[in-house]
């Protein structure tokens, strides 16, 4: 099968390489029907997963067919349409059983597919405690509208329930790349009193203006003064930092109102650093942390009653076989690109 594979720091390759088969009775085979790349997956090219192995197949943001189940599986059956989670976990240990399913302590638990065993920017993958890791799609909903909820939807998801968002808040979100945009639908599921979002590019602010008419949108020179106009106490309630760039972290902080919520959802590339000098006294409360993908079914649900669509991020549709070509459009930023849905043909 073609796969696209993690050669050295800075190279992907599409190569052949041999399906995947079975290795333990709660694994699934799941043929790919459409992927997409995600920054992490750029994040691994760029050498700042120290934990991705050279050789694996990368690629974690996935839906597709049930070709194949171990003896153990349960919860899905050969044929079945189904959605891939980020994250490998056994359900048993106990982050997994607390709902930390990010930390399951399994030797392949948490991100594994794609950074750490073959992931799904190939024909076929394999899932382990496919029980856990797939969920299966509801008629209603088309493999597109179900493309994201395995990773970035998930992510965004996990980002506005960990925040404990209330009516009467105001939300900074930072970044409005594709995760950012996902974790704004599950932000507005919460229904605050504001939401923000703050943004370099235009194009992405346009975005956000064109099919969020309620959001409000700055840029980051303005951002700090912009949300103390635009909040009740001076600064947000609650600030997700979605960016990850260079003075997106300090920008969190800063435009957080004294004893605010600041969830950390971005990846980053260089070590951040927390000023408790200057912070002193601001007394705010900091969530970090990978995505705790274990929502699927339920953002599946909200999926199918119309209550979010993604597909608006889908920007462009690539082969498999032209995936390097996808790649060279996400990773430069061109041509208006959000998200790439890669398609088996």
């Amino acid at each position: 099968m073609k796969a696209l594979t993690y050669m050295e720091h800075g190279k992907f390759k599409l190569i052949e390489k041999p399906k995947p088969e079975l290795l333990n009775p709660r694994d699934a085979i799941v043929r790919v029907t459409l992927g997409s790349i995600c920054t992490s997956d750029l994040h691994i090219k760029h050498g700042s997963v120290p934990r991705a192995v050279p050789g694996i197949t990368v690629g974690h943001e996935m839906v597709g067919i049930v070709e194949q189940i171990g003896d153990e599986v349960t919860t899905v059956q050969p044929g079945d349409r189904v959605t891939v989670n980020v994250e490998t976990f056994c359900g048993e240990c106990f982050f997994c059983k607390n709902g930390y399913v990010n930390n399951c302590t399994d030797s392949d638990g948490g991100w594994a597919l794609g950074c750490r065993i073959d992931g799904g920017q190939a024909e076929y993958v394999r899932v382990p405690y496919a029980d856990q890791g797939l969920n299966k799609i509801p008629d209603s909903v088309t493999d597109e509208q179900a493309l994201f909820v395995g990773d970035v939807l998930a992510t965004g998801f996990w980002a506005a329930r960990i925040s404990e968002i209330t009516p009467e808040d105001t939300v900074l979100i930072i970044g409005a790349g594709p995760t950012g945009i996902c974790t704004l639908l599950c932000v507005m599921l919460k229904k605050p009193k504001r939401i923000i979002v703050c943004e370099k590019e235009e194009a992405r602010r346009k975005f956000v203006q064109k099919y969020y008419e309620q959001v409000l949108t700055c840029t980051p020179e303005e951002c700090e003064k912009y949300v103390q106009e635009h909040s009740d106490h001076g600064g947000a309630d609650v600030v997700l930092e979605v960016a990850g760039a260079g003075n997106t972290f300090e920008l969190a902080w800063k435009c957080a109102r004294p004893n605010a919520t600041v969830t950390v959802v971005a990846l980053y590339d260089e070590a951040q650093t927390l000023p408790l000098p200057q912070m002193y006294g601001k007394n705010l409360t900091f969530k970090t942390g990978g995505v705790d993908g274990c929502d699927c079914a339920e953002i599946l649900k909200l999926i199918a009653e119309g209550k979010i669509d993604t597909t608006p991020l889908i920007t462009h549709h690539f082969a498999l076989e032209d995936i390097e070509e996808a790649y060279r459009i996400f990773e430069n930023r061109l041509d208006g690109v959000i998200k790439i849905a890669i398609t088996e043909k």
